[in-house]
């Protein structure tokens, strides 16, 4: 017999490809805002009821997810969320380089993304005024994805989103997001206005110098706790 959800769209005419791809797009969004963790094991049936999909629909979004890299499987162990390795994290800067710089560079000053990077800019100070770092931390992507929106290019876009998912895993093992956020707040702030002024060439290059130095406190977080410095 077929696993069915009363809540699942395959029941009301939704392809199951797509309904899979949704559900995807649903669980990447949690990664991105901080809600699963590195290591963290899923439930099958809790997580079906969630997110109100058969088991059947979840277990090809496992597939989905586990392809991306954002979740693994081990025999005996079920599914569980992906820990991030340091070769993946500068692999995700060096995607990060080749798609954020240029779409900033070559971006319209008044295009719609760009207000969406000034309402990221107000979240995260909303967010730190409240002490809600990891909330700062999704307002810092949100901010990010708004630069990659620049291009108008659904492909990059989706793209860059698996990419600050797999990133989001890594900062995730960190133990101090406001030491990881904190500082770039402002740079966030110092290129939106570069953009608003029209500046696009030196919003470009201040964003390159950004990810120069958040690439350098990530791996230097990551290399202590690979030593066993911040974590026993």
């Amino acid at each position: 017999m077929t696993d069915t959800n009363p809540a699942d769209p395959v029941a009301t005419g939704q392809s199951p490809s797509g309904l899979a791809e949704d559900t995807a797009a649903r669980l990447r969004a949690q990664v991105i805002a901080g809600h699963l963790r590195p290591g963290q094991r899923l439930s099958e049936t809790r997580l079906a009821g969630d997110l109100s999909v058969s088991r059947n629909t979840l277990r090809e979004v496992f597939r989905l997810l586990t392809r991306e890299g954002l979740l693994t499987h081990a025999p005996n162990r079920g599914v569980s969320v992906a820990v991030p390795t340091m070769a993946g994290v500068l692999d995700i800067y060096r995607v990060r380089r080749l798609i954020e710089v240029p779409a900033l560079a070559q971006a319209w000053p008044r295009h719609a993304a760009v207000l969406r990077m000034a309402e990221c800019v107000a979240q995260a100070r909303i967010a730190r005024e409240a002490g809600d770092w990891r909330g700062v931390g999704s307002a810092n992507m949100a901010f990010h994805a708004a630069i990659v929106a620049l291009t108008d290019s659904p492909r990059l876009t989706a793209f860059f989103a698996q990419a600050m998912a797999e990133l989001r895993l890594a900062f995730g093992l960190l133990d101090s997001p406001e030491q990881l956020h904190a500082p770039f707040m402002q740079e966030n702030g110092a290129i939106l206005e570069l953009v608003q002024q029209g500046d696009m060439e030196a919003a470009a290059t201040r964003l390159a110098d950004y990810l120069d130095r958040s690439e350098r406190v990530v791996m230097t977080a990551f290399a202590r706790l690979e030593n066993g410095v911040t974590r026993g």
